[in-house]
């Protein structure tokens, strides 16, 4: 019964042990858990702090943009503003010299002007006349499917004819060119002669 009874007091010394080194494991965890819980709210505390600055500056630099691109703006429509000064002075400079020059320079000058004119414009009328013959209408909004195929083709067809049309004229001109050249060294020779 003694050895019972030291084998009972043994094991409730052996319990109370135990329970102390748990209650004190928990206690330890539950202050550890304290102090991370703080450290958390104290990096949360300070990531606000950090975007609230962040936000602030980035406002700041906003602003400063702002001001910047208005100064440039500004000196912008000044050079503009500048320039244009410059040139209307420049113009009514040129204008008075003209002026100043005489009626006979200017008269002159306005016949040399509808000379050429005339020229340009009996060119360019040739031009428009003879695009006017080569353009053809293309009335393809009443077409169905196997028409408009067809009048591809045609189109296609009448597109190759140009290209060996142009193909064509850049040999002959080739050809002329390389005549003349030949032509003009047979007349350089002749000539030393």
């Amino acid at each position: 019964m003694i050895c019972t009874s030291m084998k009972q007091d043994i094991q409730k010394k052996r319990q109370n042990k135990d329970l102390l080194e748990l209650q004190a494991l928990i206690d330890a965890h539950f202050e550890h858990r304290k102090k991370e819980e703080e450290e958390l709210i104290a990096l949360k505390e300070r990531i606000e702090k950090r975007r609230t600055e962040r936000a602030d500056q980035q406002r700041i630099m906003a602003e400063k943009e702002k001001e910047r691109q208005a100064r440039r703006e500004e000196e912008r429509q000044k050079r503009e503003e500048a320039d244009a000064k410059k040139r209307a002075d420049e113009d009514a400079k040129k204008k008075s010299a003209l002026s100043s020059m005489g009626s006979q320079f200017s008269s002159y000058l306005q016949k040399a002007d509808s000379k050429r004119g005339g020229k340009k414009q009996t060119e360019r009328e040739k031009k428009k006349k003879i695009l006017a013959e080569r353009r053809k209408p293309l009335n393809i909004d009443h077409l169905n499917e196997d028409k408009l195929k067809e009048k591809a083709k045609e189109l296609y067809e009448w597109l190759k004819t140009l290209e060996a049309e142009k193909f064509d004229h850049m040999e002959r001109l080739k050809k002329q060119k390389y005549e003349v050249t030949t032509l003009r060294k047979r007349v350089e020779e002749l000539s030393k002669l």
